[in-house]
């Protein structure tokens, strides 16, 4: 590397330096061109201020638009899920009603094969007891009639298909033909 000379160094940069200030004086605005600049850059901070709320603005309406239209869906989604679940119960119960009812028609099957005889032994006891009981009834009735015909025979004499006869005596007395006359 060769050394450089100092003189030539230096105006080596005082050129480096005249070319930077014709340079900066070739773009730098006047008096008259810096005022212009400054009112539209003044006018676009004043449009970028207005822009700023509006902007705010439609920004909020946006969001209050999408959280009106997510809470829509939201209730359309859960009201959807919540008749899919009532369907899918109601399906549910309907199959375990069904089943419910199957299980009971074979268990009342099941129970008439088992306990079929119990019952007809039940029945056939509570003919024997009826019928018992009719004939103790008839013989109270009958033992009862007896009696009031004996108390009172004057009474029943022609109901029981006696005749009223007068002894000798003068006493009456109720004659039953066991043996019926022929009829004249």
């Amino acid at each position: 590397m060769s050394v450089k000379d100092p003189f030539q160094a230096l105006v080596d940069e005082i050129t480096l330096v005249r070319n930077d200030v014709e340079r900066l004086q070739r773009t730098s605005l006047d008096r008259k061109e810096a005022e212009k600049l400054n009112a539209v850059v003044a006018q676009g901070l004043d449009r970028m201020a207005k822009v700023g709320p509006a902007l705010q603005q439609r920004i909020e309406q946006s969001l209050a638009t999408a959280a009106l239209d997510l809470r829509q869906h939201t209730v359309y989604a859960a009201t959807e899920g919540a008749k899919e679940a009532i369907r899918e119960a109601q399906l549910e119960s309907i199959k375990a009603a069904g089943d419910l009812r199957k299980a009971a028609g074979e268990a009342r099957r099941e129970a008439w094969r088992w306990f079929g005889g119990f019952w007809v032994w039940l029945v056939s006891a509570v003919l024997t007891g009826a019928l018992l009981a009719l004939l103790t009834a008839f013989w109270i009735v009958e033992s009862g009639n007896a009696r009031e015909f004996g108390k009172y025979p004057g009474i029943f004499c022609d109901r029981a298909g006696g005749t009223i006869v007068t002894n000798a005596d003068g006493y009456r007395f109720c004659g039953i033909w066991i043996d019926k006359l022929p009829e004249k």
